[in-house]
C-alpha cells in the first residue's frame, strides 16, 4: 500500500495490452498512481483515492475486460471471424464466475447467450432450403437484406442443397465477408399489427418437443404480458415481453388449443419448418389434428390460453369484486372499505323472498320481493347470483350493481368465483381481488383472536379451518387467470392496508385491461 513519503502502487499483473500503445497506458496510469501518493496529505483522501482506483483496476471485471480488450487488438477486426463463437464462449467462461456476484455480469452473461446470430429459421420446400421466418429484433430484421420467402443457393459459392445443416456448417466455417446467393420472394413487406396478450399458461420451449428451434423460443408463466410482433406462421408466433428484450417463438393460439384439448394417442403432430439452429431428423412426429366430431367436448373446457389485452392510462373501475373462500374476511375487507370512505364505495342491497321481520325496513339490509316474482326475474336472468336458505331465496339483482355504479361510486362486491364471468365486461369493468386463506395453523390463530376480542362469536372447527384451506387453493386453481391481485389474509389490517393501496394505485397508473373493453 501507498505510504505518505509517496512509494507508489505497483500495476503489476494487470494487464492492460500486448503493444508498445498498452505499455505506455501503463506507465501512465502508474505515474498517476505515484503522483497521488506524492500528494499532500496523501494518509487522508488522496490515499483513499488511490486505495479506490486500485480496487478499481484489480476488480474480476475490469480484468476480464482487459483481457477481452488484448484479443480485439491483436486481430484486425472484421464483420465476420471464423472464431466469433469460440470467442463468446470464452468471454462467457470467465464471466461465470462473477455472475453469481454480480448483476452486470449475469446480465451481459444473459445478452451473450441469446439468440441474436440465430435470427433465421428455414423449410425445405420443393428441395430448396427457404426462409420461414425471421427473428423479430434480430441482426438480420435489422439489416433487412433478407426476407421471408428467400430461397437460400450459395454461401461463398457453395451450393447449400435442402439440408439446414449444410447452410450452418458452411456459414461456420466462413471467415471474412460472406456473400450468400438468393432467389428474392418479391413479398411485399407489411407492418405487423400490435398485439399484446395476457399469458394464462407456463411455456418452456426447451420442454417443447414440437418447437423448430429450442434456442429461438420464449419462455414466459402465467400472467405474463407480451407483445406479438409476427403471427405470419400458424403454429408459432414470435413475441417479446412487454417489459423489454429479444423476440423469440411461442406456440399459436391454434397450436396450443389442439395440443391441450386432444389426447394425443393415434393422431400426429409435426414441427412446421426446419431451422439453422435445431436439427432435423427423418422420423416422423405424432399430428395433433382438431376434430369437428369433438367440438362439443372441446367447448365444455375453458382454453386457457393467451388472452388479448390493452394498455389504458389511469381510471376508476366501476366494480371491486372481492373473491375468497368461505370464512376468508372478504365481507369485513368490503365492509371496513365502505365505512372508510362511504362517498367512494358502496355496495348492493341483497334482494329475498322471505318475510320481513318486525324490525326490519325495506331497503334496510334487504329488499323483500313474493318468490313467484323473484323465481321470475331468476329465469329472465336479472341476477348475478342467487341461492336458497332455509326455503328462502336470496340473490343480487343486476340492477342494483348499475344503482350503485350510476350514483358515482365503486359498488363492492364479495361474490361466488361463477359471477366473475357475467361481471367481467366493458359495462362493469371489474377489478378482481383474491383474498387468500393463509395456512391452516394462522387461519386458527385469527379465529382464537376474533373470539377473544369479540368481533366474532362463530368458532371453526378444524374440519371448517381445513374446509377453508382446500377450498381456497380450488379457488385458485379454477380462476386464477381472473385476478388482477391476490392477497393472504394473514391478518385483517394488513390486509386492509394493501388492498386500499392497490385500489389508489389504479388511479395513479396505466392499467392492461381486455381488448374487448375498450374496442
Amino acid at each position: 500500500m501507498a505510504g505518505s513519503q509517496g512509494s507508489g502502487a505497483s500495476l503489476e499483473g494487470i494487464s492492460l495490452g500486448s503493444s508498445e500503445e498498452a505499455d505506455l497506458r501503463r506507465e501512465a496510469m502508474q505515474q498517476v498512481l505515484d503522483n497521488l501518493g506524492s500528494l499532500p496529505n496523501a494518509t487522508g483522501a488522496a490515499e483513499l483515492d488511490l486505495i479506490f482506483l486500485r480496487g478499481i483496476m484489480e476488480s474480476p471485471i475490469v480484468r476480464s475486460l482487459a483481457k477481452a480488450h488484448e484479443r480485439l487488438e491483436e486481430t484486425k477486426l472484421e464483420a465476420v471471424r471464423d472464431n466469433n463463437l469460440e470467442l463468446v464462449q470464452e468471454i462467457l467462461r470467465d464471466l461465470a464466475q462473477l455472475a453469481e456476484q454480480s448483476s452486470t455480469a449475469a446480465e451481459l452473461a444473459r445478452i451473450l447467450q441469446e439468440p441474436h446470430f440465430q435470427g433465421v429459421t428455414f423449410r425445405v420446400e420443393g428441395g430448396e432450403l427457404v426462409i420461414a421466418r425471421i427473428l423479430h429484433g434480430g441482426m438480420v430484421a435489422q439489416q433487412g437484406l433478407l426476407h421471408v420467402g428467400d430461397i437460400i443457393k450459395e454461401v461463398n459459392g457453395q451450393p447449400v442443397g435442402s439440408d439446414p445443416r449444410a447452410l450452418q456448417e458452411l456459414l461456420r466455417s466462413a471467415s471474412g465477408s460472406v456473400i450468400l446467393k438468393i432467389l428474392p420472394s418479391y413479398q411485399e413487406p407489411h407492418l405487423p399489427r400490435q398485439v399484446f396478450v395476457k399469458c394464462h399458461f407456463d411455456y418452456d420451449p426447451a420442454r417443447d418437443s414440437l418447437i423448430p428451434c429450442k434456442e429461438a423460443g420464449l419462455r414466459f408463466c402465467a400472467g405474463d404480458l407480451l407483445q406479438i410482433v409476427n403471427q405470419d406462421d400458424a403454429n408459432w408466433w414470435q413475441a417479446c415481453h412487454v417489459e423489454g428484450g429479444s423476440a423469440g417463438l411461442i406456440p399459436s393460439q391454434l397450436l396450443e388449443e389442439k395440443r391441450k384439448a386432444f389426447v394425443k394417442r393415434d393422431l400426429e403432430l409435426t414441427p412446421t419448418s426446419g431451422t439453422l439452429c435445431g436439427s432435423l431428423s427423418g422420423k416422423k412426429k405424432k399430428r395433433m389434428m382438431y376434430l369437428t366430431t369433438k367440438n362439443a367436448e372441446f367447448d365444455r373446457h375453458e382454453l386457457l390460453i393467451y388472452e388479448e389485452v390493452a394498455r389504458m392510462p389511469p381510471f376508476r373501475r366501476k366494480t371491486l369484486v372481492l373473491i375468497g373462500a368461505q370464512g376468508v374476511g372478504r365481507r369485513s375487507l368490503k365492509n371496513k372499505l365502505i365505512t372508510w370512505d362511504p362517498d367512494r364505495y358502496g355496495t348492493t342491497v341483497p334482494y329475498t323472498s322471505r318475510r320481513p321481520k318486525d324490525s326490519e325496513r325495506e331497503g334496510q339490509g334487504y329488499s323483500f320481493v313474493s318468490r313467484a316474482e323473484m323465481e321470475a326475474d331468476i329465469r329472465a336472468g336479472r341476477y348475478l347470483e342467487h341461492g336458497e336458505y332455509e326455503g328462502n331465496l336470496y340473490g343480487t339483482r343486476i340492477d342494483s350493481i348499475r344503482g350503485v355504479v350510476a350514483a358515482g361510486k365503486v359498488c363492492v362486491l364479495d361474490v361466488n368465483p361463477q359471477a366473475v364471468k357475467v361481471l367481467r365486461t366493458a359495462e362493469f369493468v371489474p377489478y378482481v381481488v383474491f383474498i387468500e386463506a393463509p395456512d391452516f395453523e394462522t387461519l386458527r390463530a385469527m379465529n382464537r383472536a376474533a373470539l377473544e376480542s369479540g368481533v366474532s362469536t362463530k368458532q371453526l372447527t378444524e374440519a371448517d379451518l381445513r374446509r377453508t384451506v382446500e377450498e381456497s387453493s380450488r379457488i385458485q386453481r379454477g380462476y386464477g387467470h381472473y385476478f388482477d391481485l391476490s392477497l393472504v389474509n394473514s391478518n385483517l389490517e394488513r390486509t386492509f392496508r394493501e388492498l386500499q393501496a392497490a385500489m389508489e394505485k389504479l388511479w395513479m397508473e396505466p392499467q392492461w385491461v381486455p381488448v374487448s373493453w375498450v374496442y
